[in-house]
This record gives structure tokens, C-alpha cells and sequence, in this order.
């Protein structure tokens, strides 16, 4: 009988049971004292600084497309009115959490795995433990709390961003009416479309920063590891949130009845 070091895919569990440990240290971590306010601050302007530009250029596109497209088809079909709906509650629903997350998981998770990693390999971590210093709540708790916030106050602005953008393009370029536009998303729109994006953009904000903690915290050695580590928590992190997405959609879809149904 083999041993669990030679089971097919043993390497893949433990790691994925290192990264749910992870998780649920920085969880009871968070609530203990004393909390890490200025750390928590200076992450949160560093995530913001490095992630709030881009999502705001690839919103206004991001927002387009998704008017252009539902505008088109709305066309065909004879369904006009329902545009504004349509393409607003997929905006606010899918997109803005979506992109969103890709923009934390990529800029701002990258940049807290390189910090994590290089300060592994400089041994200022393993110094922090011998020091009896935690180095999950002096270091881990204020970047993913920071990537969490983040995310949730870059949803909001991606959902705006992108829901002007759809009404411009959808009005100017395909000669929509306004009236229409807004009365069909205030007919078929209702508060939890809005809670369930704040919500994927919270847990989404969790995953990224959780990821890119691990992977920091776990270089293989020396600078090119930090470089696969960054790779590899990056990579990691798409693949978690579209099957989490999916997962929070199926059940928002089951537990939440449609507006007018």
C-alpha cells in the first residue's frame, strides 16, 4: 500500500490544507489584540494605488461591450425596453465583482505575495517568529482586511463607471431612450442584485489576499522563487474565484426569486 508522501495528488491536498489553515488563522487572528491600524491603513492606500486606475479604465470598456452586445440582441428579438435592465443587472451581478477581483488578484496580490516573498527570504519572517512576534497578524491580517476593503469600495465604483458607460453607448451609439433605459433596470432591478455584488467582492478580496499571503509566506528559495510564487498566486486566484463565482451565483439565482416572478 503507498504511503501518503507517494499518493497521486497528496502534494495538491496539502497544499490546499495549508491554504484553508491559513485562512481560517487569519480569521481568529483578526479579532485578537492589538490590531494593526497603521499597517492596515498604509496597505490599503498601497492596494488602492496600484489597482484604482486600472479598474477604472477597464471598466468603461468592460461596460460597453456589455451594452453594446445586450443592445444589439435586445434589437433583434424586439425587446428594446429591456435593455437598461439587462445590461445593468449584468454589469452589477457579474462583471463589476468579476473585474474587480482580477484587478485586486493581479496588481494588488502580486505586489502582497513579492512583499511576503522577499521578506521569507530575507528571514525577516522566521526573525518575527523567534522574536515571538506573529507574523500572521503583524503582517498577513492587515493586507487581506486591506484587499477585502478594497475590493468593496472598487466594486462600487466599477458598477457606476460601468453603468454610465453602458448608458452612453447605448443611448448615443445605438440611439436607445433614456427613459427607457432607466425605467426597464428600476422595473426589473432590486436591493440584493446590489448586496450579492458587495458580497462576491468581499470574498473575492478574501481569496486574492489569502492566496497571495500563502503563496508569499511559501517561496521555493531565493528571488526566482518569489517570481514563481507571484505567478503561481496569481494564476491560482482566477481559477478559485470564477468557481467560487459561480457557485455564489447558483445559489444568489436559487435563494433569491426574480423581480415580478
Amino acid at each position: 500500500m503507498s504511503s501518503p508522501a507517494t499518493f497521486p495528488g497528496a502534494g495538491a491536498l496539502r497544499e490546499t490544507g495549508r491554504l484553508f489553515a491559513l485562512g481560517i488563522d487569519v480569521v481568529r487572528n483578526t479579532f485578537r489584540r492589538p490590531f494593526q491600524l497603521r499597517e492596515f491603513i498604509q496597505q490599503c492606500w498601497f492596494v488602492v494605488s496600484v489597482t484604482v486606475l486600472p479598474t477604472a479604465l477597464v471598466s468603461i470598456p468592460f461596460g460597453a461591450v456589455i451594452a453594446l452586445q445586450l443592445g444589439s440582441l435586445t434589437r433583434q428579438i424586439g425587446a428594446q425596453s429591456f435593455t437598461g435592465a439587462a445590461s445593468v443587472l449584468a454589469i452589477i451581478q457579474q462583471a463589476s465583482p468579476i473585474v474587480t477581483a482580477l484587478l485586486i488578484a493581479g496588481a494588488g496580490g502580486s505586489a502582497i505575495c513579492a512583499d511576503l516573498g522577499s521578506r521569507k527570504i530575507r528571514e525577516e519572517i522566521d526573525a518575527m517568529e523567534v522574536l515571538g512576534v506573529s507574523p500572521i497578524q503583524r503582517l498577513v491580517v492587515p493586507r487581506v482586511l486591506a484587499a477585502m476593503l478594497v475590493s468593496v469600495l472598487l466594486n462600487g465604483m466599477v458598477s457606476v463607471v460601468g453603468v454610465m458607460g453602458g448608458y452612453f453607448f447605448n443611448v448615443i451609439l445605438q440611439d436607445g431612450t433614456p427613459g427607457a433605459y432607466l425605467a426597464s433596470f428600476s422595473a426589473l432591478a432590486q436591493l440584493p442584485d446590489l448586496w450579492i455584488s458587495e458580497i462576491k467582492a468581499l470574498i473575492f478580496g478574501f481569496i486574492a489576499g489569502i492566496v497571495a499571503a500563502y503563496r508569499g509566506l511559501n517561496p521555493a528559495g531565493g528571488p526566482k522563487g518569489v517570481g514563481d510564487a507571484v505567478n503561481q498566486a496569481v494564476v491560482i486566484t482566477f481559477l478559485l474565484l470564477f468557481f467560487v463565482n459561480f457557485v455564489l451565483t447558483t445559489i444568489y439565482l436559487q435563494v433569491v426569486p426574480a423581480k415580478g416572478s
